[in-house]
């Protein structure tokens, strides 16, 4: 038997009176945060939620994701977080393809009206039988009304702050976490309780994560990252997380002073922003150097020099890792007790294979040091497969090995590296942006004949968002039209930045569009 959420459980046990959560003012105990998981559990099992039922979470950083989040697996039910920035549209196609029979969602505000975006997509999927909204003050009625609606107040009053937690097996479904390659729509990448579970623990141990720590959740709960290297293995070493739903280096800094922050982790994006804040100064940096005590990166590679500017001015090492969320998602990083090798993913984590092999060979023998190829990994992290798409899986499981798609290398002493990307995916500030879906939106314009999506490098984000479109005959389009059909249907961090206007677009003899030819014109 095992459940994701005995590692809330056993440090409740272990440590009631500990803090788990921070939220500026806000403060909850072991005790009251599972006490607070509890009644959720309670309540959504009044509602019907049962043993093998997916749930839909959209929510951000705030204390309502982590009660909410166990609260599912509590009932044995298995948790589908969402990207707080889907529109009404990706909500509808990720309840429908998860089978989600109820979905919580934080109320939002004016700016990012999360509860309208989700009852949007909540009216078209049928099989979501509740909406669940999580409202600022407890007792208010829900932003938004239509049957099946509630708020969190309503399903957690009069509960009672215990509950029996369902006994899943190791191999049942814990997490299903959306992504998706240069094909379609996107996959859910089932994560089991075994998944999760060793890879919190995992990261705990490379991380030397403890119960004094304070780590700081400024990474998105709802992505594989920030939900198994933060707030997973935070509450497996019984430590305190202190949460940030916005990144801005101010905050950041903001809240390592204030909350004595000794666990960072973040994409290169966030330490290139806060080595560079030139306000930084009003902040007392030799505290919060004094008391940070290791600094995680992941999602992208970091500069090299972003890493010596970093470490030079909060004197803490970064430590670099990889994973996708097909490996629940950590399959390698730098140990601290080995040898740091800037721009280095490190080395494969506990009880984990990885092997750079030729794409092509599927002997899977392993390429000699120095030669690129694939990157395929095998161990606990391992997901089930695609939920519902044995094809898909099919193609990326093949003889046991996951194919990662990315493209790397080895040195002598066994540390990878990643050199450059299979799949055409975008990272846009640690963001993973897939083309095919935005060609697919851009092609039900009216207007459009054809569209070609790719990254673009940006000094900031990595990588910035454009789009090649070719208009149908006899149709005229602006900039500004493009882009405003962008942000209707796309979330914020999808949308192009750059639309460039084409009259035809590079293509091989069989159709297929030629994407590295596609170079800004003159």
């Amino acid at each position: 038997m095992l459940n994701l959420a005995m590692l809330l459980e056993s440090s409740a046990k272990a440590h009631p009176g500990h803090l788990a959560v921070i939220f500026n003012d806000t403060k909850l105990t072991y005790a009251q945060l599972n006490g607070a998981a509890n009644q959720l559990a309670n309540g959504l099992r009044k509602l019907g939620v049962q043993r093998g039922d997916k749930v839909a979470l959209s929510c951000p950083n705030l204390p309502y994701f982590p009660i909410a989040y166990y609260a599912i697996l509590k009932v044995g039910a298995a948790v589908v977080p969402f990207n707080v920035l889907f529109k009404g549209r990706e909500v509808a196609y990720h309840l429908k393809d998860s089978d989600a029979v109820a979905m919580i969602a934080f109320q939002g505000t004016p700016e990012l009206p999360m509860a309208q975006m989700a009852f949007d997509g909540y009216q078209q999927a049928p099989g979501c039988r509740n909406l669940i909204v999580a409202t600022v003050d407890p007792t208010a009625a829900p932003p938004v009304e239509g049957e099946g609606v509630t708020t969190l107040g309503r399903v957690m009053a009069g509960q009672p702050p215990v509950f029996d937690t369902v006994q899943t097996m190791p191999d049942e479904t814990a997490v299903i976490l959306y992504t998706s390659g240069t094909t379609g729509n996107p996959k859910g990448a089932e994560l089991t309780h075994a998944n999760m579970a060793m890879n919190a623990v995992a990261t705990r141990d490379v991380v030397t994560i403890n119960g004094d720590d304070i780590a700081l959740a400024v990474l998105p709960l709802f992505h594989s990252f920030g939900q198994t290297v933060i707030m997973n293995a935070a509450f497996a070493s019984g430590a305190t997380m202190t949460l940030l739903p916005r990144f801005t280096p101010d905050a950041a800094l903001g809240i390592m002073q204030r909350d004595g922050v000794t666990i960072f982790a973040g994409v290169p994006t966030m330490y290139w922003a806060m080595m560079g804040y030139p306000e930084a100064d009003k902040f007392d940096l030799a505290k919060i150097a004094a008391t940070l005590r290791i600094a995680v990166s992941g999602g992208a590679a970091l500069p090299l020099e972003v890493i010596k500017g970093f470490e030079s001015r909060f004197g803490v090492p970064i430590l670099e890792g990889y994973g996708l969320s097909e490996t629940s998602p950590v399959a390698s990083f730098n140990h601290l007790d080995r040898p740091r090798k800037a721009g280095s993913i490190g080395q494969p984590i506990w009880l984990t294979d990885m092997r750079v092999v030729d794409p092509m060979d599927d002997s899977h023998t392993p390429l000699p040091a120095g030669e690129v190829g694939e990157v395929v990994i095998r161990g606990h992290q391992l997901m089930k497969g695609y939920y519902k798409k044995p094809e898909a899986t099919a193609e990326v499981i093949r003889h046991d090995w996951f194919h990662s798609g990315d493209m790397g290398k080895t040195d002598e002493e066994g540390y990878f590296y990643i050199v450059d990307r299979l799949k055409e995916m975008i990272i846009r500030g640690g963001f993973n942006v897939y083309p095919r879906e935005l060609e697919e939106y851009f092609m039900t314009h009216p207007k459009v004949s054809l569209v070609a999506v790719k990254g673009v490098p940006d000094a900031k984000l990595g990588e910035e968002i454009k789009a090649y479109i070719v208009l149908k005959p006899n149709q005229a389009a602006t900039v500004d039209e493009m882009m405003e059909f962008a942000k209707v249907g796309l979330a914020s961090y999808k949308y192009p930045r750059y639309i460039e206007f084409r009259t035809a677009l590079p293509m091989t003899a069989t159709g297929k569009i030629l994407k590295r030819e596609l170079v800004d014109e003159e």
